[in-house]
């Protein structure tokens, strides 16, 4: 999955981008430092894989993955292709999800684009640049659609009507996420590849003396702001965030403590990046490797086994389940077998978040 880090220039998002990925983006202040995307895959903690692999003695330990792409800087008129406009959206549309990151700190040393420092003004400059481009794709799809119905095609028809409320919305200032499709509409929407019909997050990236603080009115402008589009909203210090991805591990732990953080910033964005795509992981262990697989919650069984090898789909023929929790309290496979803790489960099988997994096929 590829999420892609945008917002106004100079609101730490490549700040951001190189704490969650230790990638080296480079950093500067002034507008559009990032003109192509610089990209960082990033390993999802899991702190299962861990104790999955000390029950088999694994000799490797591999989680799954997530990459993230810090996008060029925006400004108003990209839609008409001002700053990095026509780049930035073409970078946009290649991503699953989006983290919006809006500044939400006053530093008189860092510019901005605008005077005041406003995270709601900042989020809609954004949001209608990219409303302003879905239109003129959902308008250029129109006129097809328009003309391939005046054959008679109910499927072009119908696609005609959602086009035009779809339209109808953008220019009433509302992205296609705020809308309510049913499974057929929803096909029609996703190949019409709208940026605005994509899953956000705002990372409300606030300074460092404010970490732990209530009431911080920045914030509570953006978390009210991303209500009404029912977007999700993480509150993080980019630049805190930089330091602790720059120490050694056995210092993270101390280093959080000193500002009474439980969790670092990089967990709780993948955990919301996986909430917002709908992901779960499923786990496969061994001496030789303990892994983790990302899928889509809903997968069934052979798609699962798919993901691992193509054969594993074509020739699959059952899969062998144990939930992570019971194969921590049995002490592993042979054990849980012992106590009937192993479902076999066939092809209509819907795979679990933690389920143990060892598929059988033949091909």
């Amino acid at each position: 999955m590829k999420l892609g880090v945008v917002g106004l220039p100079n609101v730490g998002k490549s700040t951001l981008f190189n704490a969650i990925t230790q990638a080296g983006a480079e950093i500067a202040n002034y507008p559009f430092c990032t003109i192509e995307p610089n990209v960082g895959v990033v390993a999802v903690p899991d702190e299962r894989l861990d104790k999955l692999a000390s029950l088999y003695n694994s000799k490797k330990i591999t989680p799954t993955y997530l990459k993230f792409v810090d996008i060029a800087g925006l400004v108003k008129g990209a839609s008409r292709g001002e700053g990095l406009g026509n780049k930035f959206l073409s970078h946009i549309r290649e991503v699953d999800a989006i983290v919006h990151v809006v500044r939400c700190f006053v530093d008189s040393n860092i510019t901005h684009v605008s005077t005041d420092i406003d995270p709601v003004d900042d989020m809609e400059v954004i949001n209608l640049e990219l409303i302003l481009a879905d239109i003129e794709t959902a308008n250029a799809r129109l006129a097809k659609a328009t003309n391939m119905a005046k054959g008679g095609d109910k499927k072009y028809k119908m696609e005609v009507e959602i086009i035009k409320s779809i339209i109808d919305h953008l220019e009433s200032g509302k992205p296609v996420r705020t809308m309510d499709f049913d499974e057929e509409e929803q096909e029609i929407v996703n190949n019409l590849f709208l940026l605005t019909s994509k899953p956000v997050i705002y990372a409300a990236n606030i300074a460092e003396e404010d970490i732990g603080k209530p009431n911080n009115k920045l914030v509570e402008l953006v978390e009210q702001k991303a209500a009404e589009e029912n977007a999700e909203v993480l509150v993080i210090c980019a630049k805190v965030e930089e330091e602790l991805s720059t120490l050694p591990a056995d210092e993270k732990e101390m280093f959080l403590e000193s500002y009474g953080i439980t969790e670092s910033g990089l967990n709780r964005l993948v955990k919301k990046c996986y909430s917002l795509l709908h992901l779960i992981s499923y786990l496969t262990a061994g001496e030789k490797e303990t892994r983790a697989w990302t899928i889509t919650e809903g997968t069934k069984a052979p798609q699962a086994a798919g993901k691992i090898h193509s054969d594993f789909e074509k020739g699959f023929i059952r899969a062998e389940i144990v939930p992570y929790e019971v194969m921590m309290e049995m002490g592993g496979y042979n054990q849980a077998k012992e106590h009937g803790k192993v479902r076999s489960e066939g092809k209509d099988y819907v795979l679990k978040d933690g389920d143990v997994v060892l598929f059988r096929f033949n091909v």
